[in-house]
This record gives structure tokens, C-alpha cells and sequence, in this order.
């Protein structure tokens, strides 16, 4: 299985396009950070987990050209926002793209892309088959997925295994029953917004904290905002096990 990172930032904090830091000007590739989805490639089956608003670039940049679903973790705009360019493989693809999400964040799907939903659809919008997800494994084609709710602040948020492979964004906690189907995992990625405590977010050091407690054989942050620092310089800081992702990053596992 190949892991692709398609993105692995976040906007918070100043927006990039008017922040004077020196991260978000840096000239190392691995701090010019989208946002957070990855794309996971097995022998019979391609899709990605989340679909922010660069997601269109994202796919373009990879050359994805068929793509059998798409995992939403929650239905926050920076994991929503690029849901309406699946119309380019609806059209290639001559069928609606199936998306993998719990049914609260169905309903803030439904909200925001209200025009792919009416009765008398206009030609050409977005064409979503929203199946429903809990804590039930369920498949991708002969992929099987294991969800894992986690919360960021008070909303729930679905992490998802895969595998030997987990992903888990925007949690700022995890239950010990999701812990506990961690224990074995070999690659794990999870998220860390900044080195300062955040409400909803791990800061590093809280996540470096659940990771050293799982010991995977491999990990990997992501959701990463300029807030963090420069790639380079966090990644002297943590374990060996432990590395920042950066956009483009590919793993197989």
C-alpha cells in the first residue's frame, strides 16, 4: 500500500497570504504545506482521506485520473472545501463518487453543496453517493477500513486504519478504546498544529507524548500549521521514530 501526502498544513493563525513569517516564505519545499489529505493506493483500489480546498490542485499534481472514493474524517472547510471538483471523475468516471462519512457531517455536506442535492439538479454539478460510516469496519472495494472516532473538542471526528496504517487529523483526544487499537499499528500519523497548547488540536508535545505510548514503528505529524516552525528544525527536536510530513512526502506501507 502507498501512502501519498497530499497536504499537510492547515491556515491557522495569520492568514498565509498576508503573514510576514519566515515560514511561510521559506524556500524549503517542505514547509510549503496545502491542506491536509492523504492519498492511499492499494493494488485495486485509489482514494483519499479528506478533500480540501486543494484538492483539485492536489489531484492535478499527481496525475490522479480515476479515483474510487473519498474518507471524510469531519466536515470542517479545510477537509470539505474541494468536494465540488469531483465532477472532473464524475465525468471521466460516468459515475457519483462515493464518499465515506458519518451522518452528522453528512448533513453539513448536504448543507454546503446544496445545489448537488435538489430535486431538478443543474447539469454538471457534483454527483456525491454519501454512504454512511460508525464505528463498523467497512470496505473500499476488498480494502477494509477501521474507523476510529476521536475528538476534536467536543466534535467527533473519525480517524481510519487501514491495515497497518493509521490516520488520525484534528483531535486534540483520544479515547483509550481507540488506544488500545492502536497498540500494534506499525505506521501512524497524527496531528499537531503548533509547539503551544491549542483547544482543539494537539500542540507537539502532546502528540509526540501519544505516540511515544503507541511506539509505532514509524510515524508521522501532520495538519501543521506555520505556527510550528521550519520542517527542518522541528525534526532535530523529536524521536527517531517521529518526523514531520511535508507535501509530497510518499510511503508505502
Amino acid at each position: 500500500m502507498k501512502i501519498t501526502f497530499l497536504g499537510t498544513g492547515t491556515s491557522q493563525g495569520i492568514p498565509v497570504v498576508a503573514c510576514p513569517c519566515d515560514v511561510c516564505h521559506s524556500n524549503d519545499y517542505k514547509d510549503n504545506r496545502l491542506r491536509t489529505s492523504v492519498l492511499v493506493e492499494t493494488a485495486n483500489q485509489r482514494f483519499t482521506i479528506d478533500a480540501g480546498p486543494d484538492f483539485r490542485y492536489q489531484m492535478l499534481r499527481e496525475e490522479v485520473k480515476h479515483l474510487d472514493a473519498i474518507l471524510i474524517t469531519h466536515s470542517h472547510k479545510d477537509h470539505i472545501g474541494g468536494l465540488d471538483d469531483v465532477r472532473s471523475f464524475n465525468y471521466l468516471q460516468k459515475s457519483a463518487m462515493d464518499i465515506y462519512v458519518a451522518p452528522f457531517h453528512q448533513k453539513e455536506i448536504i448543507r454546503e453543496y446544496s445545489y448537488a442535492f435538489q430535486k431538478d439538479l443543474y447539469p454538471g454539478v457534483p454527483n456525491f453517493n454519501l454512504i454512511d460510516i460508525s464505528q463498523a469496519p467497512f470496505y473500499v472495494g476488498n480494502v477494509k477500513i477501521i474507523p476510529l472516532p476521536v475528538l476534536h473538542m467536543k466534535m467527533e471526528v473519525t480517524g481510519f486504519r487501514i491495515g497497518d496504517f493509521a490516520y488520525i487529523t484534528d483531535t486534540n483526544y483520544i479515547p483509550g478504546s481507540i488506544l488500545a487499537q492502536l497498540l500494534d499499528c506499525k505506521v501512524i500519523v497524527l496531528n499537531a498544529l503548533r509547539k503551544r497548547k491549542h483547544p482543539s488540536h494537539y500542540s507537539l508535545k502532546e502528540a509526540v507524548s501519544v505516540l511515544k505510548f503507541l511506539r509505532p514503528e514509524r510515524a508521522y505529524i501532520t495538519h501543521i500549521s506555520h505556527l510550528m516552525g521550519f520542517h527542518k528544525e522541528v525534526c532535530r527536536e523529536l524521536p527517531d521514530f517521529i518526523e514531520l510530513a511535508h507535501d509530497g512526502l510518499q510511503i508505502e506501507v
